[in-house]
């Protein structure tokens, strides 16, 4: 059982920190992402899936196994890939667990649902996005990849 990297790409910021740190600890790197979001990779095989309502996030939770790691920022895409027994990664760095899913699932649910009341509900959105957010999320990441490469070399 060899370690591999997913990613749902669309719209992912941190690729080039990924392809990055799968080349350095030789990791196989898969990005998906859909019609609307074709991109190219020197560093990993990029699966391009057919435009849908969760086309590419149903392909990664699909594709990963256990022990396998997916980079996602959607929260159900997480849960689907923790309850396969893989780790999975926010794209700000943090890792979602069996401790915060049910949380964030329901903050989702919640924010949800105050978008499709008829109240005006004004919520704000995720901060900009720096070199400093994409440095932090790479020196996690990286410690992350490293530890899993480390104790898969141990078995």
């Amino acid at each position: 059982m060899s370690l591999q990297i997913f990613v749902d790409a669309d719209a992912c910021p941190v690729i080039l920190e990924i392809e990055r740190i799968a080349k350095k600890y030789h990791v196989p790197l898969h990005l998906y992402c859909d019609t609307k979001h074709v991109l190219q990779s020197e560093g990993g095989d990029v699966h391009v899936i057919g435009a849908g309502a969760d086309a590419v996030d149903i392909a990664v939770a699909n594709a990963c196994k256990k022990g396998d790691v997916v980079v996602t920022q959607d929260y159900g895409v997480a849960a689907m890939v923790l309850g396969k027994g893989g780790v999975a990664v926010h794209q700000n760095g943090w890792q979602y667990t069996a401790e915060n899913i049910d949380r964030l699932l329901y903050e989702r649910y919640t924010v949800k649902k105050a978008r499709r009341s008829s109240k005006k509900t004004h919520l704000r959105g995720p901060h900009k996005r720096t070199a400093e957010t994409n440095e932090k999320f790479a020196a996690k990441f990286e410690r992350l990849i490293a530890s899993l490469k480390q104790a898969e070399n141990q078995s």
